[in-house]
């Protein structure tokens, strides 16, 4: 599948992107993980373009470029590029994320994609692409997160806040052990959800930890991570059609 690589002017720069599949039809922003866009990534956005969308991988720390490359199944554990994902992190806010998804949603409105647009996260990226339905209501059709962290935390920018702006279908994958979002993390989201009226589903994956579905995550699954394909290959069938 063709990637290329382009760039996205935004407010506070320039943003790097990777764009995959055909420049038509429908198209998917795929938020990335904390461990920034690299070829498992890739590979990940070439399969979803190879069910007919346009995908678009943006760098979502391009504020602090450059950086890494980090090994996903290391970085954590050691105390210098630790250091370096934290400041990463906490650079990166869910307002500069969604200020910044404006641009993308024009980036793939200049490549030509006209129909609906869906979005998908992991680990970091999951919370950024309910909030991304929840900032651009008319624009994102379906928003899916697995894996994704602190969903319905007490921060103010957790995505169950914004629960009454959502018009997209919303599917969230979970680990059964993720302490980034607990059992009550999952309930409290469920029901601002069902009070707002939001077409979801939340699924729990048992017997996988945090990372299942991406392959160079320590934690990686890979019958695990044929389930989450199934289920969004799925859900962007019925969502962006």
């Amino acid at each position: 599948m063709t990637k290329r690589e382009i760039e996205i002017r935004t407010s506070d720069g320039v943003a790097g992107a990777s764009l995959f599949g055909p420049t038509a039809g429908a198209g998917v922003i795929l938020y990335m993980d904390a461990f920034g866009p690299r070829p498992a990534l890739d590979g990940m956005a070439q399969r979803l373009a190879g069910e007919g969308y346009a995908v678009l991988v943006p760098d979502l720390f391009y504020r602090r470029a450059p950086y890494g490359p980090f090994d996903a199944k290391t970085a954590f554990s050691v105390e210098t590029t630790a250091r370096q994902l934290r400041g990463l992190l906490s650079a990166t806010t869910q307002a500069m994320t969604m200020a910044d998804t404006g641009a993308f949603l024009d980036a793939l409105g200049r490549e030509g994609v006209t129909g609906p647009i869906g979005a998908v996260g992991y680990c970091m990226g999951g919370a950024r692409a309910l909030n991304a339905a929840a900032a651009f209501p008319d624009r994102i059709k379906a928003a899916a997160s697995f894996h994704g962290g602190n969903l319905a935390s007490d921060a103010a920018d957790s995505p169950y806040h914004h629960a009454g702006r959502f018009k997209a279908r919303v599917y969230v994958g979970s680990a059964e052990v993720d302490k980034s979002f607990p059992p009550e993390q999952s309930a409290r989201l469920a029901e601002a959800l069902r009070e707002a009226k939001v077409d979801h589903i939340i699924e729990n994956y048992v017997g996988m930890a945090h990372g299942w579905c991406v392959p160079d995550h320590g934690a990686y699954d890979a019958a695990g991570a044929e389930r989450h394909w199934k289920r969004l290959v799925g859900f962007f069938a019925e969502t962006l059609a």
